[in-house]
């Protein structure tokens, strides 16, 4: 089915390309209001050309329900378009990896198509319309988070997203902080990812206990082996178990030692937290003390806060891609 765009200059579209789902928001120009939003699976286990489809079914729903078809889209995806290659890397939905996913898209829907990082979509977000305007409305620079399964960050500048010479800029979470430490997927060492991620927080207290698993009973009695949870660990810590104390504190000096860095480079007037470890309190209550030892400056200006928007961040950030682009909606 051949479509023309009609789409008039209020709205803006956005999808979020994840692993398991794919969401598509549409956002009102003025005042960034939810219009329409809408999700679908990616079901990535049938391939490249399926996920394609999937996207095209998602949009043409959102069509109709907005009454309009779009001209231009921006996608939130799970890695970085190359802007020497023209092709997609270091996606952890491998499909991607290889495949010109922007030219894909704009000849299968008939669209402009604006690609980043799902990070830099999260920090455009909460530049745009979540935490920055509450906590800094005049931020010229902001450092987004997300720490979670894995570490990502992206970089805004005066309202606009940092892609970079590689596009990668943001990827904060593969800097080496243990030189020594865990083996990372990417092929390094002590990866900022295997250190603050949570996955890697559980694997470290387990270490630190000696055993990767606890028994837990089970309804009928039996015993099985349970492994702990970040949850788990923060709530022993909290109830004063020294183990769990130790893990705690650790994350939090690490963290303080991986983003000095960032501070002393990009000095941004914001760094939000996205992620499951972001959810951790002691983790802002205690980065000033971690940072500052290893900051070029006496004190510690920079604001460290959550986010505001939630899981909403990802595919609002991708709308947000097509108001910064030229010629977007």
């Amino acid at each position: 089915m051949e479509h023309t765009p009609s789409q008039p200059q209020s709205y803006l579209w956005g999808i979020d390309l994840g692993g398991t789902k794919i969401e598509c928001a549409v956002l009102s120009s003025e005042g960034f209001d939810c219009v329409v939003r809408e999700r679908i699976a990616t079901e990535r286990d049938k391939g490249y050309q399926h996920i394609l489809q999937q996207i095209k079914r998602l949009v043409e729903r959102c069509a109709k329900l907005v009454g309009h078809y779009p001209h231009s889209i921006g996608f939130g995806t799970p890695g970085t378009l190359d802007p020497i290659t023209a092709v997609m890397k270091n996606c952890n939905s491998t499909v991607l990896n290889d495949q010109p996913l922007d030219r894909d898209l704009s000849q299968l829907l008939g669209v402009e198509v604006v690609i980043a990082n799902d990070a830099n979509c999260f920090a455009l977000a909460e530049t745009k319309m979540g935490i920055v305007p509450q906590v800094a409305p005049q931020a010229e620079t902001v450092f987004g988070i997300i720490m979670g399964t894995g570490v990502g960050a992206g970089v805004v500048v005066n309202g606009k997203v940092l892609h970079g010479c590689h596009g990668i800029a943001g990827e904060w979470g593969h800097n080496v902080l243990e030189p020594d430490g865990v083996a990372c997927y990417c092929g390094k060492k002590g990866c900022v990812e295997t250190v603050l991620s949570g996955p890697g927080l559980e694997a470290y207290h387990a270490r630190l206990t000696h055993h990767a698993f606890e028994p837990k009973p089970t309804s009928d009695g039996a015993c099985e082996v349970h492994h702990l949870t970040l949850p788990e660990i923060v709530a022993q810590a909290r109830a004063g178990t020294p183990a769990a104390k130790h893990t705690l504190t650790r994350l939090v000096n690490q963290f303080g030692l991986a983003v000095a860095p960032i501070i002393n480079v990009l000095d941004p007037d914001v760094i939000v937290i996205g992620g499951g470890v972001g959810n951790i309190d002691e983790l802002y209550q205690g980065a000033e003390a971690a940072i500052l030892p290893h900051l070029f400056n006496p004190r510690l200006a920079t604001k460290i806060v959550k986010p505001a928007l939630g899981d909403s961040a990802g595919v609002f950030g991708a709308a947000m891609l097509v108001a910064n682009h030229a010629g977007g909606e």
